[in-house]
């Protein structure tokens, strides 16, 4: 055992830097399953895209002041450009899918269900595309995941829902997985500050553009959606995506997605606390088997 002073001391840079690591997955997890929490209190009183425009323009505003204020490094225009199109694709094509589908009746356990698949489409692309190799231990963590999301949102799935619903659940699948993809392979050198920015401002653009051309742009100013917009812009934008990008720079791509098959139980849980939504024994069971399915994904032995 080392006798270094890093080593004794619990606040030396390294042990905190160790620490954060631990503790990332956890603190992400609870945010980013707090997004349904959040988009349920405050839909009813915006149209989808209204709705994420003004989260976005509000994101852009706090994080154009940080800017201004610390003055970080600029990335080139390449790097503009990778910032812009990772901003298209996980906060434009996932949120955009996942409210739309939402908005048209598609209940959030279909919906869950659906993004719940976005571990294996994104270990099948990063394993053709990044060079990953994916374990069969990993693709029988990443089967148990999705059989133990179905679990989870059994009987949570009432209600008809249209076509598009359908289509926008997809489109957030594809669209939540090309981002992760991309942002490993060509986000991990841009500032967090610049590369923000530059995502939430191509973000709002799509998002202000599609609520002028097919919304009402009506809001309901009342303390549930400032509350929902306040939680989902500081809690969301800022604290579960920089978690987000902060994993995915120090693991693999299978693994961090692997993380998103704990979204919909957390989520289940935060429900019946919050709204006294009904949790049943096959839902705890599904949690059990989507906790065991993301160890085995993540499960590191020596020789791999």
């Amino acid at each position: 055992m080392s006798n270094s002073p890093a080593s004794e001391n619990p606040t030396s840079p390294r042990n905190l830097d160790r620490l954060a690591i631990y503790a990332a997955p956890g603190v992400f997890l609870v945010l980013w399953a707090s997004g349904f929490i959040g988009a349920k209190f405050g839909m009813p009183y915006a149209e989808p895209m209204t709705f994420l425009f003004a989260r976005m323009a509000a994101v852009v505003v706090l994080i154009g002041a940080i800017v201004l204020l610390t003055r970080p490094p600029w990335p080139d225009r390449a790097g503009i450009r990778h910032s812009a199109v990772t901003g298209l694709f996980v906060h434009g094509c996932y949120l955009g899918g996942v409210f739309v589908a939402l908005d048209h009746k598609l209940p959030a356990g279909l919906v869950a269900l659906v993004v719940s698949l976005q571990p294996v489409l994104a270990s099948t692309l990063a394993n053709r595309l990044l060079g990953e190799k994916v374990m069969p231990r990993q693709w029988l963590g990443l089967g148990l995941g999705v059989v133990g999301v179905y679990l989870v949102v059994h009987g949570h799935t009432e209600g008809e829902a249209t076509p598009i619903a359908w289509a926008a659940a997809t489109f957030a699948l594809i669209g939540m997985t090309l981002g992760t993809l991309y942002q490993k392979r060509f986000g991990g050198s841009i500032d967090w500050r610049t590369g923000f920015l530059v995502q939430y401002a191509a973000a709002a653009a799509l998002f202000g553009i599609a609520a002028l051309l097919f919304e009402t742009r009506i809001v309901q100013w009342t303390p549930q959606l400032v509350f929902a917009l306040a939680w989902l812009v500081f809690a969301l934008s800022f604290g579960a995506i920089w978690l987000l990008y902060f994993l995915i720079r120090r693991s693999a791509a299978t693994r961090v997605v692997s993380l998103f098959y704990l979204t919909p139980p957390i989520t289940a849980l935060m429900a019946w606390a919050a709204f006294d939504e009904r949790l049943t024994a096959l839902s705890l069971v599904g949690m059990a088997i989507c906790v065991a399915g993301v160890a085995l994904v993540n499960w590191r032995v020596s020789n791999a």
